[in-house]
């Protein structure tokens, strides 16, 4: 049963992999942004934002339908230059960061929603922050998964990234017209950034093949290194008024400790560590203790 009142139940037996429904598209002006939605759209929405380079397809299907099981519609969408959004050519980015923030209010827009409950991982974690601050109406939680610091704060050094990532985005990539190759590369650095435990060899393949399959072009979500933040963000988190809960994995190399410091440093901020999780979308060995949590979190209750 919803805790919002009667529905339908959503299909738990979808894949990582799968489409949840059809491709829909937020149209504004010269921007085009590729969107799926599960779960009853009379329910409250929760908005998904990836990570750096990540097509939609990095928030995993089964995820996503695990999530609407609460009884919430939950949308997920592809960032500029992935997936079958928007695509520039490699190397000349027109936007900033500030734009793909802006980017969640377009799809958010394009579905008449005004106020959604915000979900951003690593790179989504921040652009999340960015509109809870300067959009606070739009924002009805704010969920930061596997993230860090984003918008000004107290100046406390956080700690490195793990020596373990030393070369990763270095080294030479895959020719990005090998679209095998650059499945392998995606599952290599999954496999690095997930931690031993994290990692799940068939099911990060699975995403990855179905995200290489779809996007338009490979190299173009190389952009979002080469894209600058954009103008400064007006407020700090400490301005940030909506439920706030910080979910971060014990074994994250690349953000290690960087969750429990976000959550300090906006008071009255719930910090859920799922234990073996790195940095990634929270898997399903986490669901057991991360589904509750959000359960009582959208809803506005105490965990």
């Amino acid at each position: 049963m919803s805790p919002h009142g009667s529905r339908r139940l959503v299909r738990m037996d979808i894949r990582p992999d799968d489409a949840l429904g059809p491709d829909r598209f937020a149209d504004d002006g010269d921007v085009r942004l590729c969107f799926q939605t599960v779960g009853d759209p009379a329910d409250p929405t929760v908005l998904l934002v990836g990570g750096l380079a990540a097509s939609m397809d990095w928030w995993p299907a089964d995820l996503c339908a695990a999530i609407a099981s609460l009884g919430f519609s939950v949308v997920r969408y592809d960032h500029r230059d992935t997936g079958r959004s928007t695509t520039y050519p490699p190397g000349k980015p027109p936007y900033t960061g500030a734009d793909l923030a802006q980017d969640a209010l377009r799809v958010l827009d394009s579905l008449d929603v005004r106020a959604a409950h915000l979900m951003g991982v690593s790179m989504g974690g921040a652009l999340a922050q960015r509109l809870a601050v300067e959009h606070p109406r739009r924002v009805a939680t704010l969920t930061l998964i596997a993230t860090t610091r984003a918008v000004a704060s107290p100046a406390t050094p956080l700690p490195p990234a793990s020596p373990a990532l030393d070369g990763l985005w270095t080294r030479p990539g895959p020719d990005p017209a090998d679209r095998s190759a650059v499945v392998e590369a995606l599952v290599a650095e999954d496999r690095a950034l997930s931690r031993e435990r994290g990692f799940v060899e068939a099911r990060t393949r699975a995403v990855a093949t179905r995200a290489v399959g779809r996007t338009l072009d490979p190299a173009a979500a190389g952009n979002h290194l080469l894209a600058d933040d954009g103008p400064p963000v007006r407020g700090s988190l400490a301005d940030v008024t909506a439920p706030r809960l910080v979910v971060h994995g014990s074994d994250d190399p690349l953000f290690p400790g960087h969750g429990a410091a976000l959550a300090a440093e906006i008071s009255q901020t719930r910090l859920l560590e799922l234990d073996g999780m790195g940095h990634q979308a929270p898997p399903p060995a986490c669901w057991p203790a991360l589904l509750p949590a959000l359960r009582a979190h959208l809803a506005g209750r105490e965990a």
